[in-house]
């Protein structure tokens, strides 16, 4: 079904077609390769973490001067977590999208906007009083949404949209069907789409063609969003490039189940008749969690994968490559045996082991982009099977400091048990501040260990300092420092808390937090262990 509006054209097609190409990687996806053959260091912040008079980190002025301060520092990488589109009822998590395709349209900088005159100064500095340290996502979202709609109508109003036209164009193989589901769910209130009608929700051709022409305005109005979203990114990352600091993105393995990637492709996807998920996503129980992590997400059905070899994959990671110069796959030991949970079970107990496709898929993978600069998250436990895959297609896993001291010499989390094909971290988001950890985390046990492995008496207050040298100092390739380690910060600082559901993906680093003293001891360190 065709339908001509406004300056694009829209496409919809209910058939997923095999599409043969190679990727041809930037010279910045290329280079990601050579830094994994050198010493490189990096610092770890989300978008939303910047700071920003709009109540939200965003890719305005903030996010240049953060790119000076790692220039400043001696760092080659900035790593952040997943640019997708975050939505309330969902606790704002990065890790629970309606896309693995779209942008963060709260990342688009009003500042940028008035550059291009689709605001007024008057406009944007007539806004609430955001607080500094954190996020009020109800209320950004509300103040965004009124500037989008007043920065759209004077984007109609223009005539030069010959880049509109071509973002489109080239970004119609997701962004037709993300906008029309957008428009579809604010037509319907935020009801998922597996409660549309059985016409809308099993996308009859001739009603999705009505829905379009029904929801044109809407449909224009976010793809005018995403093509803002493209523009102010595309130019973040170059002035990075010019700085010599590449961008590690990071990819969650999973879809949520209300998306536009499962509406649209529901066949890749374990699906009943009513378009709900006959097994969710999971991990088992454990020594941390007895009845394990019912996640919830629909599982992929990889038969149906494997007969469309694996085009949604393909796509998925073009379009990730373009936004980024190195990917993090989470979870990635789902993609070699994933835990399958049924639908009607509340927790993740009764789950069992299913295979995948493992070498099938990755072969497939690595033969259509000519460089895959992939680093799998092998956090917990990993059985030799996922090693072995790692091994046989070369990807760099992951390595934590705060997972090293339990007293045992052989734990791979401890430095000395490295080896350079890995990332090491301090914490990632998900660990509380190492500050924040040492005093009310850590064991005892752990504790004199770290004693031990010091050969000194670490303080709380520089307990971050000495896991940056160990970082730093290692073996690893690369080493990654959560800014809130590279500040000092405790627990306030922290990002996010597993299996809570509030308070989390909100902290905001202040501007003072931004100085350039701030970042001298990073700068020393990365120095002295020959990672400049």
């Amino acid at each position: 079904m065709i339908n001509k509006a406004g300056n694009c054209l829209y496409i919809w097609n209910i058939q997923v077609h095999t599409v043969q190409y190679t990727f041809r990687s930037t010279q910045y996806n290329i280079t990601f390769f050579m830094i994994l053959s050198s010493r490189a260091s990096g610092v770890l912040l989300h978008i939303s973490s910047l700071p920003s008079e709009f109540g939200i980190g965003d890719f305005g002025s903030a996010a240049y001067h953060f790119a000076d301060r790692l220039s400043e520092a001696g760092q080659k990488i900035w790593q952040i977590l997943p640019l997708t589109p975050t939505d309330l009822s969902s606790g704002n998590s990065p890790y629970s999208s309606s896309s693995a395709f779209a942008g963060n349209t709260l990342f688009i900088s009003p500042e940028l906007m008035m550059k291009d005159n689709l605001l007024s100064a008057k406009i944007i500095k007539n806004r609430p009083n955001f607080p500094v340290e954190h996020v009020d996502y109800k209320a950004v979202h509300e103040f965004k949404q009124h500037l989008f709609t007043i920065a759209f109508q004077n984007f109609q109003k223009q005539n030069k949209h010959k880049e509109y036209e071509q973002f489109c164009s080239l970004n119609s193989y997701w962004l037709d069907d993300y906008s029309l589901f957008t428009a579809l769910k604010t037509h319907f209130a935020g009801k998922p789409w597996f409660e549309w009608s059985d016409a809308l929700r099993l996308r009859n051709p001739d009603v999705l063609g009505i829905a379009a022409a029904n929801h044109i305005e809407a449909i224009e109005r976010e793809k005018f969003l995403q093509f803002q979203f493209h523009k102010q990114w595309t130019s973040l990352k170059k002035y990075c490039h010019a700085k010599h600091i590449h961008l590690l993105g990071d990819i969650p393995i999973y879809s949520s189940h209300d998306s536009a990637d499962v509406w649209s492709n529901p066949h890749i996807f374990q699906l009943n008749s009513r378009s709900l998920p006959t097994s969710v996503a999971g991990v088992p129980p454990d020594y941390f969690s007895p009845k394990g992590q019912r996640w919830g997400n629909p599982l992929y059905n990889w038969t149906a994968l494997q007969k469309t070899e694996f085009i949604w994959w393909k796509h998925r990671l073009k379009r990730n490559f373009e936004l980024y110069d190195a990917v993090r796959i989470d979870h990635f030991r789902g993609l070699v045996a994933y835990w399958d949970i049924p639908a009607h079970e509340k927790t993740a107990v009764n789950g069992t082991w299913q295979s995948v496709p493992t070498l099938e898929f990755l072969q497939s993978l690595t033969a259509t982009f000519d460089h895959f600069p992939v680093i799998a998250e092998d956090l917990g436990t990993i059985t030799d099977d996922v090693k072995e895959v790692m091994e046989k297609f070369t990807l760099p896993g992951m390595k934590v400091l705060q997972f090293a001291f339990d007293d045992t010499p052989n734990n791979p989390y401890l430095p000395h048990n490295y080896t350079k094909n890995c990332l090491v971290y301090t914490g990632t988001h998900d660990n509380n501040t190492t500050r924040g950890w040492y005093k009310s985390d850590a064991s005892a046990k752990s504790k004199h260990y770290i004693k031990k492995y010091l050969s000194a008496t670490p303080k709380e207050v520089t307990i971050h300092e000495d896991f940056m040298k160990l970082a730093l100092s290692s073996v690893a390739m690369i080493s990654i420092i959560p800014l809130q380690d590279v500040l000092g910060l405790g627990p306030e600082a922290r990002m996010n808390q597993p299996s809570t559901s509030k308070g989390n993906w909100s902290w905001r680093a202040t501007k003072a937090m931004m100085k350039e003293k701030n970042f001298r001891v990073l700068r020393s360190f990365t120095s002295i262990y020959g990672r400049l």
